[in-house]
């Protein structure tokens, strides 16, 4: 009689998880070919131009050029410098300006978007769906349209905001509001930040990117509100506590580990808010709303400093992480909050 032999297993392929995982590289093969083509090359070569005086007479060979020279750290220290062929640049002025631009708009956006999420999340508030659908219309639309739509509405002689004033006024006999507030370069606000004038056309763009702003934080807020568990409130009224302290001791709480991401996030965004700023006012008056990026179009289009533009982008670049490494570390936005 045959003897079974129980101890005999099945061979075990060794070789199936390394298969696996080098499939899977395998996979990744297609997306890093595009990454390497229209991010990682352009900006090695942006980096590579930085050091050169690469203007429009080295196009048609690039770095084959034998026009094109290796000028170094030039370009860097002009801009820092201010030593650049350009009337009214002075790279701190708008440095300076635009980390201000970016930190008014998130100080107006997030205790706005805050405010109306909690109270569009007001228990029996009837049409909510709607209000919801209706405040997020504005992130939709394209820079372009928001742009023109607001420069009309700031028009000095059509505009419908000098329009709003003037009725407003004339109720208590003011003169009519004829006030330039896209042209005049005058500061209304002169020691609101010493050395950088705040023109009218800030506080225009202020107003408008408000209006674009505050919605997302809403749509961050509501969603973080969704999260927190209602007899959290039904156990702080029935300890006696008001609605103020509920808001101040429960809702601010829980609501920071999705707000402060987002308040980075909305930094970042302004902070390199092309499309409103260029189309709105164009950097003007006299590059009084000029901020980094803006200026970095103005190198290229108009004074066709190629080399110089890819040195200041290389510097936001690194102004841009700098502060992302400061505020993520000050506010631990991308920390676990497990213990929240």
């Amino acid at each position: 009689m045959a003897q079974l032999s129980l101890g005999a297993q099945p061979r075990k392929k060794s070789g199936n998880k390394a298969d696996q995982n080098n499939l899977g590289y395998l996979y990744l093969i297609p997306a890093f070919i595009v990454l390497l083509v229209i991010s990682f090359y352009p900006l090695f070569y942006q980096l590579l131009i930085s050091f050169t005086d690469f203007q429009t007479k080295d196009l048609r060979l690039g770095l084959a050029s034998p026009a094109l020279n290796f000028i170094g750290l030039e370009n860097y220290v002009k801009i820092l410098t201010g030593g650049l062929p350009v009337q009214d640049f002075d790279f701190l002025r708008v440095l300076v300006f635009d980390l201000w631009w970016a930190v008014s708009n998130v100080i107006l956006h997030v205790p706005a978007g805050v405010l109306i999420a909690v109270l569009l999340n007001t228990q029996g508030l009837w049409f909510k769906k709607i209000y919801r659908a209706i405040y997020i219309l504005p992130v939709v639309f394209p820079p372009l349209v928001v742009a023109t739509v607001w420069r009309n509405i700031f028009d000095s002689q059509y505009g419908a905001m000098n329009q709003a004033l003037t009725a407003i006024g004339s109720i208590f006999g003011a003169a009519p509001v004829t006030l330039r507030w896209l042209e005049e370069y005058q500061a209304p606000i002169s020691f609101l930040l010493p050395g950088v004038p705040l023109v009218w056309a800030y506080y225009a763009m202020l107003i408008a990117n408000f209006w674009l702003g505050w919605p997302f934080m809403c749509v961050v807020a509501t969603g973080a509100l969704q999260s927190i568990p209602k007899e959290m409130y039904e156990a702080a009224s029935i300890d006696g506590a008001t609605g103020t302290q509920q808001f101040f001791n429960i809702t601010v709480p829980l609501l920071r580990p999705a707000m402060l991401p987002a308040a980075m996030y909305g930094f970042t965004t302004t902070f390199n808010l092309f499309g409103l700023v260029f189309f709105m006012t164009g950097g003007g008056p006299a590059r009084a709303t000029e901020i980094l990026v803006t200026f970095a179009y103005d190198l290229v289009k108009n004074q066709r400093l190629y080399g110089a533009a890819a040195a200041f982008s290389v510097i936001i670049f690194i102004v841009s992480t700098v502060i992302f490494l400061i505020t993520n570390r000050v506010t631990r936005a991308t920390e676990s909050y497990e213990g929240a």
